[in-house]
């Protein structure tokens, strides 16, 4: 079915938006139906051009997963791009999981031990990995699949929705980036139950509208601890007086969960 916004609807229609449609909804070729009302969005996926750029750009509604897919070579992950993409989830209230490709190409325990302490799921696959581990984690949920260009998304989005063909690209081997193949990103629907929301690679996440308040209330254990800290205290290292290093110190807090929530760009 195509449908176009009506003139006098004021709010961008984004990716995974529910709305209400007018006009021929048969879906006959040839037949328009008008989008007429944007209902409300349980969440919204957001970032920014870079951490200086006060517009939000509101990318993927109403998700309730976030996949980060990282590979582990070809090209190499980059923790830092993935501390920002679980910065954004975080704040939009998306419970977030990390994928990594092409694990027959390099080890990932390492990788793994960096984000264990946050408590989200990490699963390693391959090629030719049996992925039912993936299915049971996508089951029922509307997943927004967010990485680089080259990682491996789209060959994971082919493996596990046949008849998918999402476009696969190559990394250029002078800049070790792989070259964008989704232009636009695409809800498809997975067998068994659930959805993924498939977008384009990225080189940047801004995160200028993100404040340390939305990224705390997905940790209610160090939101509750950091009831106790000192009006302004921003919880980074260093902090004076901050309770988060009072309750490592009491043994309330293991310092690997600590480290890793202040890795995060926040």
């Amino acid at each position: 079915m195509i449908a176009v916004k009506a003139r006098n609807l004021g709010e961008k229609v984004i990716v995974g938006d529910r709305v209400r449609l007018r006009g021929d909804l048969s879906g006959t070729e040839g037949t328009l139906a008008r989008i007429v009302e944007v209902e409300p969005r349980e969440t919204v996926l957001r970032r920014t051009a870079d951490d200086d750029d006060p517009y939000e750009r509101p990318i993927v509604a109403n998700a309730d997963q976030l996949a980060i897919i990282t590979a582990l070579a070809d090209p190499p992950p980059r923790p830092g791009m993935i501390d920002r993409v679980l910065v954004a989830a975080y704040d939009a209230g998306i419970d977030p999981v990390l994928i990594l490709t092409k694990a027959d190409l390099a080890d990932a325990d390492w990788l793994i031990d960096i984000y264990a302490p946050l408590g989200l799921p990490v699963l390693a696959v391959h090629p030719d990995a049996d992925l039912t581990q993936v299915r049971e984690l996508l089951a029922d949920h509307r997943t927004v699949f967010v990485g680089h260009s080259g990682v491996g998304k789209s060959t994971l989005v082919n493996a596990l929705i046949p008849g998918a063909n999402r476009a696969i690209g190559d990394v250029n081997e002078v800049t070790g980036r792989g070259r964008h193949t989704s232009t636009s990103a695409e809800v498809l629907e997975l067998p068994g139950g659930g959805l993924v929301i498939d977008t384009p690679g990225v080189r940047s996440f801004g995160l200028s509208h993100v404040t340390v308040e939305s990224v705390l209330a997905a940790f209610p254990d160090l939101e509750e601890i950091t009831a106790d800290c000192p009006r302004g205290c921003t919880h980074a290292a260093g902090s004076v007086d901050c309770a988060l290093d009072d309750a490592v110190a009491d043994c309330r807090l293991a310092p690997a969960r600590l480290e890793s929530f202040r890795r995060l760009p926040l």
